[in-house]
């Protein structure tokens, strides 16, 4: 008799502890990501649209550019690395946070407010695909909202009187 008293009230209180705990609900702002592959896994919606939205501007695309349609659904296939461009942005955002780590210290503390970085838009300016021979591009590259310029040539002399 006391162990059948046992049995049912380990029962009734594993029911119950699984019952809360499946009716949990996670936080709405740190969502389950699937193939997050260079972001931080428990980036909220509200910072990944941010990170997307500088993308689409730094580049001057829609979210198609690098998600593919699902067009069975009629809807972003948010998960797919069926585009190749998708790829190539995981690389890019890698690459810049090397540089960033590298040369101006970006895992260290800014203590002007001012860190200069290289981001999408230094190379892009709002183009999908910058132009690498275009010299034009390069001479003033935008870091962070600071303007930086290339130094102007150096003098020529003038050619010696004969």
């Amino acid at each position: 008799m006391l162990n059948k008293k046992l049995l049912i009230t380990v029962s009734l209180s594993a029911i119950v502890v699984f019952g809360a705990t499946a009716s949990m609900q996670t936080d709405p702002d740190k969502p389950e990501w699937k193939n997050l592959k260079v972001l931080p896994k428990n980036i909220s919606k509200d910072e990944l649209h941010k990170v997307m939205d500088e993308w689409e501007g730094a580049l001057g695309v829609k979210c198609g550019f690098c998600h593919a349609r699902d067009n069975e659904a009629k809807k972003m296939d948010w998960v797919s690395d069926a585009k190749p461009e998708k790829e190539m942005a995981r690389k890019m955002y890698t690459m810049t946070a090397k540089i960033n780590k590298k040369y101006f210290k970006a895992d260290k503390d800014d203590k002007d407010g001012m860190m200069a970085s290289v981001n999408c838009n230094t190379c892009h300016h709002g183009s999908a695909h910058p132009d690498a021979d275009n010299g034009e591009a390069h001479k003033g590259m935008m870091m962070n909202g600071m303007d930086h310029k290339a130094p102007p040539p150096p003098p020529t002399q003038p050619a010696p009187a004969q």
